[in-house]
């Protein structure tokens, strides 16, 4: 949930998010390193997935996108909100950071804080939907959209908000990470299925009417209305087929131990 200032130069933020992003990628290597020389493994796709998701972090907050303002800041709308998070999460880097550390007071303040009653709640799937799509229909659907526009500051705050808030609800729909109350996979689905409703109907009304007090021509608009359309449907698949594999993933543990239990 951003705007892209049409014309205006990244600034400190922006640099700062990129850089940002290309320490975090650094770090994960690092970490992923550590745990190979004292002999532990890592999957290789994990690293290239949470590598490709910086990368897409750094590349939108300081790289101009092509085509008219209102079909680029959907192109960000989507790599920054929704792919983005998608690929750090499946990346595990909670569950690598707790590996990495020896046991001590650091390792165990991280795992006070992430199993948290406030963690928690931020992490149960409505929660973390209502953040994410009720800020998108905040900034599309009022004239939040266009008075960021040109501001740097609110500008710079909607980035971080709209990165957060797809992280969050990408992390709760998947739980791949350990929290505090793992939430059932039927909650999961249908908080997904409700959220891409969601997304697919604030597109519709994009494509039909244009943010409150902008001035997009009607192609831009109804273009971009398109790509946060299509677009959010891949990435809610990938998702879903997440979520599958999750509960494929379940159903053949519950099924070995019912055979140990035969056996024994």
């Amino acid at each position: 949930m951003h705007a892209h200032p049409v014309s205006a130069d990244p600034g400190l933020f922006a640099h700062g998010l990129a850089l940002a992003g290309m320490v975090a990628a650094i770090a994960y290597w690092w970490a992923a390193g550590r745990l190979l020389r004292r002999g532990d493994a890592w999957p290789q796709w994990r690293k290239i997935s949470f590598t490709a998701g910086s990368a897409g972090v750094a590349w939108i907050a300081v790289s101009p996108l092509p085509g008219e303002p209102f079909t680029a800041h959907m192109m960000e709308h989507l790599v920054l909100g929704m792919a983005a998070p998608l690929l750090l999460v499946l990346a595990r880097p909670f569950t690598l950071t707790l590996r990495v550390l020896p046991p001590g007071t650091a390792r165990r303040r991280i795992l006070t804080l992430a199993h948290s009653r406030p963690a928690a709640w931020l992490v149960f799937p409505p929660v973390a939907a209502l953040l994410d799509l009720g800020g998108l229909w905040l900034l599309y659907r009022t004239e939040l959209f266009a008075a960021v526009q040109h501001r740097p500051l609110w500008h710079a705050v909607m980035h971080g908000h709209v990165l957060a808030a797809g992280l969050l609800f990408t992390f709760s729909v998947c739980q791949l990470d350990p929290v505090r109350h793992r939430r059932n996979l039927p909650l999961r689905g249908a908080t997904l299925l409700a959220a891409g409703a969601a997304h697919a109907v604030l597109a519709k009304t994009l494509y039909a009417t244009p943010p409150p007090g902008t001035a997009f021509t009607t192609a831009d608009v109804q273009t971009g209305a398109q790509i946060m359309y299509y677009g959010g449907d891949v990435v809610e698949a990938a998702l879903a087929v997440v979520l599958a594999a999750s509960w494929f993933q379940a159903a053949g543990r519950t099924r070995r131990r019912r055979l140990r239990t035969k056996l024994l």
